[in-house]
């Protein structure tokens, strides 16, 4: 590749994570048009790569794009959110099973009290907040050992943040404030081994994302 082209590549790079970053927290919301001459001027860069890096996010399902009016931030569906939900609690739920039969349920959930801990300290909008949500599920997943699995889950990473913040933009204030409370009574009910509580728990924590989708 000569100079010039891996410029290009690491131009369009930016503006790709750039772009994306902000379809995933909200900042580009879901129904907004962009368009290239916006997002070129924002970053200091030509259309070239601003081109190119819609043509990812919309292979990716993030845009569609719209010949010479620019490109639309696809919407999170509430099936979309569906979907996602049953496939994390299935994931999730196969994790806490591993774990309380390997008998490694205290060490799981200590890491996952260190992850909560850092989480009550923020609060949305901060990105964080919902990165460290992301986080302290992922630590359940990992733990149950299965290198398939977690790579499906990482692979669920964007989409899942992104319906996260989707959420918690349009939620009460009391909603952030119920996330903790549950990921505090996920870790309580793992260290206690009580699997068939926590089988419940995780499912109605999850599910509550997607039916307030639902509802708006």
């Amino acid at each position: 590749m000569s100079t010039r082209d891996g410029s290009q590549a690491g131009a369009s790079d930016r503006v790709y994570q750039w772009t994306k970053e902000r379809i995933l927290d909200g900042r580009f919301e879901g129904g907004r048009l962009i368009s290239e001459g916006e997002v070129a001027d924002a970053v200091s860069l030509s259309r070239t790569p601003v081109r190119e890096a819609f043509l990812r996010l919309s292979g990716e399902g993030f845009l569609r794009l719209y010949p010479k009016r620019g490109a639309l931030v696809v919407p999170v569906s509430a099936s979309e959110a569906a979907d996602i939900a049953e496939a994390r609690i299935f994931l999730e739920r196969h994790a806490a099973a591993k774990v309380i039969a390997a008998g490694t349920q205290r060490e799981v959930a200590g890491r996952m009290r260190m992850v909560l801990d850092k989480q009550r300290t923020l609060a949305p909008p901060e990105p964080a907040f919902t990165a460290l949500d992301r986080d302290f599920h992922a630590t359940l997943v990992n733990a149950a050992g299965n290198t398939l699995f977690d790579e499906f889950y990482s692979s669920l990473r964007d989409r899942q943040l992104r319906i996260v913040h989707t959420v918690l933009r349009n939620a009460n204030a009391e909603r952030p404030r119920i996330i903790i409370e549950e990921h505090a009574r996920i870790c309580d009910l793992l260290e206690a081994g009580d699997y068939e509580s926590l089988h419940e728990l995780i499912a109605s924590h999850i599910t509550s994302v997607s039916e307030q989708l639902r509802a708006e």
